[in-house]
């Protein structure tokens, strides 16, 4: 009897709990400004030793933002972002078929919905247990989010430097100016250092990441 109660406890009632308050806490942070993440917890451990280091991060609203920054995070993260459910399987297909062919690189083919439920709800650890944390919290912000409630979170929470996170925060640091003012050029060239915003910086662009970077705006351009 008490094994058939432990067991009840264990496969219900804890998963049932679990889901009650993720839920919960989904549909709070649906209108209340994320402040403070994981990762933001994270990278103060992380450089905790480093004097000059420090989080700099400011929450803007999404009409506070320029449209030139959600454009550049849509062209260069995830073009079918307000298309998709949360996952592009279009892509995850295109690359595990590559990768089968050619051998090619896997790699993330994350959604900018999985990179704000990444962002916010886990400390972005490289584990496939992460990945299926990650999808489930993608699942709930898609479900009881807005596209422009994810884009917000997602402009403001995500790394864009060593300590600075968000569109606001990174705009003041590298151009002494808001968000809402950040011009294309600007916008893009915050947009491609994404990838890996502690080695790249925006306004020390390579070579290449200028020929890119002039690419994209001519694409953004077009469209």
């Amino acid at each position: 009897m008490k094994k058939r109660k432990w067991t009840f406890r264990l496969f219900v009632r804890l998963p049932l709990l679990f889901f009650t308050v993720s839920v919960a806490l989904v549909l709070l942070l649906r209108w209340v400004p994320v402040r403070y993440t994981p990762l933001m917890l994270k990278r103060a451990i992380q450089y905790r030793k480093v004097e000059s280091f420090s989080t700099k991060h400011d929450w803007v609203s999404l009409k506070d933002i320029s449209p030139e920054m959600v454009k550049a995070v849509v062209m260069t993260e995830d073009q079918k972002f307000y298309t998709h459910k949360g996952f592009d399987w279009d892509a995850l297909k295109e690359m595990w078929d590559s990768h089968n062919r050619k051998g090619t690189r896997l790699r993330g083919c994350s959604t900018i919905s999985q990179q704000t439920a990444k962002n916010v709800f886990s400390f972005g650890s490289h584990t496939s247990t992460r990945k299926v944390w990650e999808a489930y919290w993608t699942v709930l912000i898609e479900k009881l989010w807005s596209k422009d409630r994810i884009m917000e979170v997602y402009l403001n929470v995500i790394e864009m430097g060593p300590g600075i996170y968000g569109a606001e925060s990174a705009a003041k640091h590298y151009y002494g100016i808001h968000a809402k003012s950040l011009n294309r050029r600007q916008a893009v060239s915050i947009a491609i250092c994404l990838p890996n915003p502690l080695r790249y910086n925006p306004v020390k662009l390579s070579s290449y990441q200028m020929r890119r970077c002039n690419t994209l705006i001519q694409r953004m351009s077009q469209q």
